[in-house]
């Protein structure tokens, strides 16, 4: 399997966990798509899991057909989310102390 899908799912991964720690911090979610998911499925979890699941699949639809710039690209850019993501948690744990 490419490197790129693998890094791909590492950052889904970190983004699941980061948007549970929002979310248990009070934070709303600002993805459209992703707050529909979590407000219209049984468990808020399994909403963002799904999306998740999603998320994997149109990687691997990209990568089969060959477009791993474009993988490149997401994986660029779920990197700067991600640390987005932490950037903020952390400064939010920085204003609670």
């Amino acid at each position: 399997m490419n490197t790129s899908l693998l890094i791909f799912g590492y950052f889904q991964f970190l983004d699941i966990l980061t948007t549970v720690v929002f979310l248990l911090s009070g934070v709303q979610e600002a993805n459209p798509v992703v707050k529909f998911a979590l407000e219209t499925a049984p468990n808020p979890i399994l909403g963002l899991v799904i999306i998740k699941l999603a998320a994997l699949g149109l990687a691997y639809y990209c990568w089969r057909m060959g477009r791993r710039s474009l993988l490149l690209r997401i994986n660029i850019l779920f990197a700067i989310l991600v640390s987005w993501n932490l950037f903020a948690l952390i400064a939010r744990v920085v204003d609670m102390a």
